[in-house]
């Protein structure tokens, strides 16, 4: 058994309590390598960001569990040797499927995991959300929980259909399950593609996909029924369209990928919603500068060459989310 705290990790509820009072939203970027690592702790220390490293099932398995562990406490003195004292960083499991995967991360150091069981029935979703609940509480460990079903494709989650969060269910799930954040479907999907064509409007002037609002009148009524109860969005990479075109131009093949609007996250990052999840546009950025090393030098063989420039991209994409999305920047100093 690994405590988090000898990590020098932090879970989310102080986090959360304060990023709901404060109107801001807590970054959640996924990694899956040394460089993203790098790039998120860089951004993170360079603006006394509080941040939560997310980490994924299939992530976890490509990385290793126990080096993991390390990677987490390595990233906790990188930031202490950046210059942040005291650094506010959260290891979270991102969409566990399983009590036994959440358990085992719970197990290995991760401060947060969440129990996605939003395919399952309704009160099989409480059951299991509980079940995670009672354990991971046992080690001060904060649990995330989903009601409703976000469309699209991350890893090993995928779903062609939405589901709306139904206002009327969450404070039974909330109360029943015990979970400490609840993440809701209102239009955020996962991908790159998040929209198909079918379901945006093209803009007239540059012939680019303009993809529908979100529904914040449901965010409304969550947020009315369970008035401070941090809220969470998954899906919400905006996939820039730099970075889709660089991967176009370099011999990639992205036609009419669309993400979620920068200026609807800050509107949600604004209001309870207090963790917002990215993960498509570091992948988007990592590989636009990766094509663009390649094509530009294809002599190249150097990891770092390439990859060096990759994280350069990806620290300048985080530190552009913290600041003018999230709005998170300076609240952990």
């Amino acid at each position: 058994m690994v405590s988090y705290k000898e990590l020098g990790l932090v879970n989310t509820r102080e986090m959360f309590a304060k990023a709901i009072k404060g109107g801001y939203a807590i970054p959640a970027f996924n990694f899956n390598n040394m460089e993203q690592l790098q790039a998120i702790i860089k951004a993170s220390a360079e603006t006394k960001s509080p941040v939560i490293l997310q980490v994924s099932k299939g992530a976890r398995n490509y990385a290793n569990q126990t080096l993991l562990r390390y990677m987490a406490q390595g990233a906790v003195e990188y930031a202490k040797e950046l210059g942040w004292e005291h650094p506010q960083i959260c290891l979270h499991l991102d969409h566990g499927d399983s009590f036994e995967l959440c358990k085992s991360c719970v197990d290995f150091g991760f401060s947060s995991v969440m129990i996605d069981a939003s395919s399952l029935p309704y009160e099989e979703n409480i059951a299991l959300t509980k079940k995670v609940v009672d354990y991971a509480h046992q080690y001060d460990v904060t649990v995330e929980a989903e009601l409703g079903v976000l469309a699209g494709v991350e890893d090993e989650v995928s779903s062609a259909v939405s589901h709306y969060t139904k206002p009327e269910e969450v404070v039974d799930f909330a109360t029943r399950s015990g979970c400490d954040s609840l993440a809701i479907s209102i239009g955020t999907s996962h991908g790159a593609y998040k929209f198909t064509p079918e379901q945006c409007t093209r803009d007239p002037k540059t012939g680019r996909l303009v993809p529908p609002p979100l529904a914040f009148d449901v965010l409304d009524a969550v947020m009315e029924k369970l008035p401070g109860f941090p809220i969470v969005l998954h899906g919400s990479s905006s996939v820039p369209q730099e970075y889709v075109d660089m991967i176009n131009k370099y011999g990639g093949k992205l036609p009419d990928a669309v993400g979620i609007p920068e200026e609807q996250l800050r509107k949600a990052a604004k209001s309870a919603v207090c963790k917002i999840n990215i993960d498509s546009d570091s992948r988007l950025a990592f590989t636009a500068a990766v094509r663009k090393v390649f094509a530009e030098k294809p002599a190249e063989f150097d990891p770092r060459k390439y990859c060096g420039p990759a994280r350069d991209l990806m620290t300048e994409l985080y530190k552009h989310k913290i600041i003018n999305v999230l709005g998170s920047d300076g609240k952990a100093e």
